[in-house]
């Protein structure tokens, strides 16, 4: 087993304020870390931006407007924006922590969920991008490193302010999010609005039902370019015994023309909540990977 290389961050004190304590993970845009607030005595989670990011002026600036926008949605399934700065050395985000793990790793340790543990799963997220999506905001990197579950099963969704301005600032911004949920207008460059951010939540209730993205690729602009050109798979063709219902909402989320889609996470939420209240218990607990899945890795 390789050992953890030494960080140079853990255990100094950004801003004199977030004192760092251990690195959680690293993405293509920032590292996060675990931190504690000293003056509110608290911990926090610290989004340290890669070099190449936090010396783009033009990117700081949107991020900072972004970072004031989400900072003003406060929802119980959207993860909190705390604070936000550029010093000398890092330019950062602050947020609110979750002591517990990503949807991605429910998938990689669950998958494929049945339909019940699927729309448990689906449903906080939507209600959070609803709530976004009232305020004004899109996300636009809707995606399972992005869904974040407490250790008590609570479920909210980050990166508002980070995704949002990524793909607005930068010419290859809207590749840069991970493109197997990347909606078509995206990749097309027709810019994109709440309907993209409900085709990405499709291909991801697809990967809880089936346990696998819907399409693949050896580079990356071949998988983004099928999003343009294929229908994405009925959830049963992989997996069958799952209810026709199951199969048309994904087809419903994930229209090639947005006008085809669900309007906003709201007209959504009403969908599958319908949905859920009309399949039978023998419907709802169809397909899975057995007994022992469940929405907790």
């Amino acid at each position: 087993m390789q050992a953890e290389p030494f960080d140079p961050l853990i255990g100094t004190t950004v801003d004199d304020r977030y004192l760092v304590l251990a690195k959680v993970a690293r993405g293509g845009m920032s590292t996060v870390y675990l931190a504690k607030d000293v003056r509110l005595n608290r911990n926090i989670a610290l989004k340290i931006l890669h070099a190449h990011l936090a010396t783009d002026n033009a990117f700081i600036e949107r991020l900072q407007r972004e970072a004031w926008s989400a900072a003003s949605l406060s929802h119980p399934h959207v993860v909190q924006i705390h604070d936000h700065g550029v010093g000398a050395e890092h330019a950062y985000l602050v947020l609110e922590y979750i002591d517990g793990h990503t949807l991605r790793d429910i998938i990689n340790s669950r998958a494929p969920l049945t339909p019940r543990q699927a729309l448990d799963l689906l449903d906080p997220i939507v209600e959070g991008l609803a709530a976004a999506h009232a305020a004004g905001l899109v996300h636009r990197d809707v995606k399972p490193e992005n869904v974040l579950v407490s250790r008590s099963g609570w479920v909210k969704i980050g990166d508002f302010g980070l995704s949002r301005a990524v793909t607005t600032t930068t010419s290859t911004g809207t590749l840069l999010g991970t493109v197997g949920y990347i909606a078509p207008e995206l990749v097309n460059g027709d810019g994109g609005d709440a309907r993209s951010d409900i085709y990405s939540a499709g291909i991801m209730l697809y990967e809880l039902l089936t346990g696998d993205q819907p399409f693949r690729g050896q580079v990356p602009i071949a998988v983004a370019m099928q999003h343009v050109r294929d229908d994405v798979p009925a959830p049963s063709a992989a997996v069958p015994g799952l209810p026709s219902e199951m199969d048309e909402l994904v087809r419903y989320m994930t229209e090639k023309d947005p006008d085809n889609r669900p309007a906003n996470g709201a007209s959504l939420l009403e969908d599958l909540r319908h949905i859920r209240h009309t399949l039978t218990p023998e419907e709802l607990d169809a397909g899975g990977s057995g007994p022992g899945g469940g929405p907790a890795p």
